[in-house]
């Protein structure tokens, strides 16, 4: 388990033979830093990103992009948790952002009248918020692992994100249609908790990072590489 905030930009100290020297903030190439990109927004939710292991060291990681920008957030890697149990105790609600199950509603509705009720709730500390949204971060396959083996989540109310815009994760591909990158999804649900709050910033460096990669491979490979439904 790791958390990945940090207060400032600096070098990997070492710098292995044939590897370019990475921001230990943000994990990209110090040439391509996107700290200066990274805003701090402050929100009534607190954010638990559950990262699997195989996505923490995928290049264009999009949940650390979010943590990082995010004041009151913070992302555990591995594949089982015991630690959720006290977690999710914290809080008087506490919500999987995960696909909905038959019978399940998306959170919209009388449920946001009943989130903003938990809110004004004097039951939970209010160091840490009275809402925790949990984020489970990887392919469809790990993120529903993460959710087997960790039984804690079964019971929880799940957020299932209506239809929306297609991704701007335009140089990674995914088989399911709709599909969008983790930050995106944290954005939106937010947005569905916390209408009247600002988070577009959120995206700034997920933008940034995505023209970076583009620009690298050239336009010619990207038209070749990445349809209209690349992630």
């Amino acid at each position: 388990m790791m958390s990945v905030m940090s207060e400032q930009c600096s070098e990997q100290g070492g710098r292995r033979p044939g590897r370019r020297v990475r921001c230990e903030r943000c994990q990209r190439p110090f040439s391509h830093c996107l700290c200066a990109h990274i805003p701090f927004i402050e929100t009534r939710t607190r954010v638990l990103v559950l990262q699997h292991p195989d996505e923490a060291r995928h290049p264009l990681n999009t949940a650390r992009l979010a943590v990082l920008g995010l004041r009151n957030s913070e992302m555990w890697v591995g594949e089982h948790f015991p630690e959720l149990e006290a977690q999710i105790a914290l809080y008087p609600s506490a919500i999987l952002l995960f696909p909905k199950r038959e019978g399940d509603v998306r959170l919209l509705g009388d449920s946001r009248a009943r989130l903003e009720e938990l809110d004004r709730s004097e039951s939970a500390p209010a160091s840490c918020g009275r809402r925790l949204l949990i984020v489970p971060d990887g392919t469809w396959r790990k993120a529903r692992r993460l959710v087997q083996i960790n039984p804690v989540l079964e019971p929880l109310s799940r957020l299932s994100l209506p239809e929306g815009d297609p991704s701007e994760y335009r140089v990674r591909k995914a088989r399911e249609a709709g599909a969008v990158s983790t930050i995106e999804a944290i954005v939106r649900a937010l947005s569905l908790l916390e209408p009247a709050a600002d988070l577009q910033s959120l995206l700034t460096p997920f933008n940034v990072m995505i023209g970076q990669q583009i620009k690298a491979m050239g336009d010619e490979v990207y038209r070749r590489n990445h349809s209209p439904r690349s992630l």
